[in-house]
């Protein structure tokens, strides 16, 4: 998709004008202090991230951050930053801040790129942002691909979604879902067919919602499966899903993680 398009009548599209790539970055983290300005091969994992999204074809890429530092990190290697507060609870909450202070109109649509995943395709940041322009009856926008182990299918950190015939989403959850009538009696020691989908935490918005998401109640079903996205579906709004063949590449969550994102830039 180009930068900007033209319809066949001569006007211009919204998502073909381009859409605006938000990174929300919060230097605190439990597992990793200081994530998004771990070294990746001579520049902070965060603006490596930024780098992956200027390739794809939004028109504007912003680090939405909690910290000054992260703020000169990213202006030192030329990324447009802006300061949020340092007490949201998400990064949804943080994303809706950062559109207020960028002035993005409602029907401008954002996508949320996560802060540690310096290999993200460009590719699949465009192809989440065309949801909405061709979805008019969703809220959201997100991803999911073909999950290949029965490992990946049954760990409850790799969470899946279930899709109606108009691939929108029906549920997300951390347990292995759709789950076949004699799972049970089998074991789980091979995968349903077709093959079930594991969600990608990666989201398009309309901004109008995005800053509606954060002031809608948390969900029952939220709650329980620690999964946000369940309160969008909960209130009654529609999430599309991009389905792609290629698994995303790896995002860093641990210290091993890290390490090998790190060997990745080396080499």
């Amino acid at each position: 998709m180009s930068r900007l398009e033209t319809n066949r009548d001569g006007s211009d599209t919204e998502a073909e004008q381009g859409f605006t790539v938000l990174i929300p970055a919060r230097l605190a983290s439990t597992r990793l202090p200081d994530k998004p300005l771990a070294d990746l091969g001579g520049a902070p994992m965060v603006v490596r991230v930024a780098q992956r999204a200027r390739l794809s074809a939004a028109r504007r890429c912003v680090v939405a951050a909690d910290s000054i530092a992260i703020i000169e990190a990213c202006h030192q290697h030329g990324i447009e930053a802006v300061q949020t507060r340092p007490d949201h609870p998400s990064g949804s909450d943080r994303l809706a801040e950062a559109c207020e202070l960028l002035r993005l109109d409602d029907d401008a649509i954002v996508v949320n790129v996560q802060g540690d995943e310096p290999l993200i395709e460009p590719a699949l940041i465009d192809a989440v942002a065309r949801l909405l322009a061709e979805r008019p009856d969703a809220s959201m926008g997100t991803a999911a691909h073909p999950i290949a182990s029965v490992a990946d299918f049954t760990n409850p950190n790799v969470v899946k979604v279930v899709l109606d015939a108009r691939q929108l989403a029906l549920y997300f959850s951390r347990a292995p879902i759709p789950w076949w009538r004699d799972g049970f009696a089998q074991g789980i020691a091979t995968l349903p067919q077709p093959a079930p989908l594991r969600h990608i935490g990666i989201y398009a918005y309309r901004a109008g919602f995005l800053r509606q998401f954060p002031a809608l109640p948390q969900a029952p079903i939220e709650t329980g499966e620690a999964l946000e996205q369940l309160r969008v579906l909960w209130h009654g709004h529609r999430i599309a899903v991009h389905v792609t063949e290629v698994a995303p590449g790896a995002g860093v969550d641990t210290p091993a993680d890290l390490e090998r994102v790190r060997r990745f830039f080396a080499s």
